[in-house]
Protein backbone atom coordinates (compact mmCIF):
# COMPACT_ATOMS: atom_id res chain seq x y z
CA UNK A 1 0.00 0.00 0.00
CA UNK A 2 3.40 2.69 0.46
CA UNK A 3 4.16 1.79 -2.69
CA UNK A 4 1.64 2.37 -4.60
CA UNK A 5 0.55 5.66 -2.40
CA UNK A 6 3.98 6.81 -3.76
CA UNK A 7 2.81 6.78 -7.29
CA UNK A 8 0.43 8.58 -8.58
CA UNK A 9 -3.54 7.55 -8.32
CA UNK A 10 -4.45 6.19 -11.78
CA UNK A 11 -0.95 4.39 -11.55
CA UNK A 12 -1.39 0.09 -12.44
CA UNK A 13 0.99 -1.42 -10.37
CA UNK A 14 1.56 -5.02 -11.52
CA UNK A 15 1.79 -8.11 -9.17
CA UNK A 16 5.53 -8.57 -10.34
CA UNK A 17 6.40 -4.92 -9.61
CA UNK A 18 4.73 -4.95 -6.16
CA UNK A 19 6.17 -8.30 -5.31
CA UNK A 20 9.30 -6.99 -6.09
CA UNK A 21 9.17 -3.84 -4.25
CA UNK A 22 8.42 -5.22 -1.54
CA UNK A 23 10.31 -8.31 -1.52
CA UNK A 24 7.30 -10.75 -0.42
CA UNK A 25 6.63 -13.80 -2.79
CA UNK A 26 4.09 -12.98 -5.62
CA UNK A 27 1.76 -15.76 -4.47
CA UNK A 28 1.42 -14.71 -0.84
CA UNK A 29 1.19 -11.59 -2.06
CA UNK A 30 -1.66 -11.81 -4.32
CA UNK A 31 -3.60 -13.22 -1.53
CA UNK A 32 -2.95 -10.10 0.38
CA UNK A 33 -4.22 -7.87 -2.66
CA UNK A 34 -7.28 -9.29 -3.31
CA UNK A 35 -8.22 -9.01 0.52
CA UNK A 36 -7.66 -5.43 -0.57
CA UNK A 37 -9.80 -5.42 -3.51
CA UNK A 38 -12.59 -7.23 -1.78
CA UNK A 39 -12.67 -4.65 1.16
CA UNK A 40 -12.59 -1.80 -1.58
CA UNK A 41 -9.12 0.11 -0.47
CA UNK A 42 -7.62 -1.34 -4.70
CA UNK A 43 -8.93 -2.21 -7.64
CA UNK A 44 -8.10 -4.53 -9.80
CA UNK A 45 -7.52 -4.03 -13.15
CA UNK A 46 -6.90 -7.24 -15.47
CA UNK A 47 -5.37 -8.01 -18.53
CA UNK A 48 -1.82 -6.36 -20.48
CA UNK A 49 -1.45 -3.13 -18.96
CA UNK A 50 -3.83 -4.07 -15.71
CA UNK A 51 -1.89 -4.07 -11.88
CA UNK A 52 -3.68 -2.31 -8.86
CA UNK A 53 -4.39 1.03 -8.12
CA UNK A 54 -5.84 2.31 -4.93
CA UNK A 55 -9.31 2.63 -4.63
CA UNK A 56 -9.27 6.27 -2.79
CA UNK A 57 -6.73 8.99 -2.25
CA UNK A 58 -3.62 7.84 0.05
CA UNK A 59 -4.26 10.34 2.28
CA UNK A 60 -7.64 8.61 2.86
CA UNK A 61 -6.37 5.48 3.74
CA UNK A 62 -5.05 5.22 7.41
CA UNK A 63 -2.92 2.22 8.56
CA UNK A 64 -5.71 1.01 10.53
CA UNK A 65 -7.63 0.84 7.12
CA UNK A 66 -5.00 -1.63 6.09
CA UNK A 67 -4.92 -3.95 8.98
CA UNK A 68 -7.90 -4.48 9.26
CA UNK A 69 -8.73 -5.28 5.73
CA UNK A 70 -6.09 -7.65 6.31
CA UNK A 71 -6.30 -8.99 9.26
CA UNK A 72 -10.02 -8.00 10.36
CA UNK A 73 -11.12 -6.51 13.35
CA UNK A 74 -7.73 -5.23 15.67
CA UNK A 75 -8.11 -6.96 18.76
CA UNK A 76 -4.89 -7.05 21.79
CA UNK A 77 -7.31 -10.22 22.87
CA UNK A 78 -11.21 -11.80 23.96
CA UNK A 79 -11.44 -9.39 26.41
CA UNK A 80 -11.32 -5.78 24.10
CA UNK A 81 -12.55 -4.49 20.48
CA UNK A 82 -15.22 -5.78 18.37
CA UNK A 83 -15.88 -8.86 19.56
CA UNK A 84 -15.02 -8.04 23.14
CA UNK A 85 -17.18 -10.23 25.71
CA UNK A 86 -16.01 -11.63 28.95
CA UNK A 87 -17.90 -13.15 31.73
CA UNK A 88 -15.13 -11.79 34.52
CA UNK A 89 -14.94 -8.27 32.95
CA UNK A 90 -16.83 -6.68 35.69
CA UNK A 91 -14.30 -7.90 38.51
CA UNK A 92 -10.92 -7.98 36.55
CA UNK A 93 -8.65 -6.02 37.22
CA UNK A 94 -6.71 -5.53 34.18
CA UNK A 95 -9.93 -5.20 31.83
CA UNK A 96 -9.41 -1.58 31.99
CA UNK A 97 -5.49 -1.69 31.23
CA UNK A 98 -6.40 -3.79 27.96
CA UNK A 99 -9.09 -1.35 27.01
CA UNK A 100 -6.55 2.03 27.15
CA UNK A 101 -3.91 -0.28 25.17
CA UNK A 102 -6.60 -1.59 22.93
CA UNK A 103 -7.69 2.48 22.62
CA UNK A 104 -4.08 3.67 22.32
CA UNK A 105 -3.48 1.16 19.15
CA UNK A 106 -6.39 2.09 17.29
CA UNK A 107 -5.64 5.88 17.78
CA UNK A 108 -1.89 5.09 16.62
CA UNK A 109 -3.01 3.10 13.79
CA UNK A 110 -6.12 5.58 12.95
CA UNK A 111 -3.76 8.27 13.29
CA UNK A 112 -1.57 7.71 10.37
CA UNK A 113 -2.17 7.57 6.33
CA UNK A 114 -0.29 5.81 3.72
CA UNK A 115 0.33 9.04 2.47
CA UNK A 116 1.94 10.28 5.03
CA UNK A 117 4.13 6.48 5.18
CA UNK A 118 4.71 6.77 1.86
CA UNK A 119 6.59 10.64 2.29
CA UNK A 120 8.43 9.19 5.30
CA UNK A 121 9.89 6.32 3.28
CA UNK A 122 10.98 8.23 0.23
CA UNK A 123 12.67 10.65 2.79
CA UNK A 124 14.34 7.81 4.08
CA UNK A 125 15.10 6.50 0.86
CA UNK A 126 16.64 9.89 -0.28
CA UNK A 127 18.76 10.30 3.26
CA UNK A 128 20.46 6.57 2.41
CA UNK A 129 21.10 7.41 -1.11
CA UNK A 130 22.02 11.06 0.20
CA UNK A 131 24.71 8.92 2.56
CA UNK A 132 25.50 6.46 -0.27
CA UNK A 133 26.42 9.56 -2.45
CA UNK A 134 28.39 11.34 -0.09
CA UNK A 135 30.88 7.87 0.63
CA UNK A 136 30.94 8.04 -3.68
CA UNK A 137 32.40 10.86 -3.39
CA UNK A 138 34.68 10.94 -0.46
CA UNK A 139 36.27 7.59 -1.92
CA UNK A 140 36.76 9.90 -4.97
CA UNK A 141 38.15 12.60 -3.61
CA UNK A 142 41.04 10.70 -1.98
Amino acid sequence: MVHLAGGTLAQKHPLSELAAATSVQESFLSKILQRLVHQGLLVSHRGSGGGFVLNRAPDQISLLDVVEAIEGPTQLNQCVGESGSCKRKPSCGISPTWERAQASLTQVLAGISIAQLADETARLTAGQLGDSADVVRSFSAN
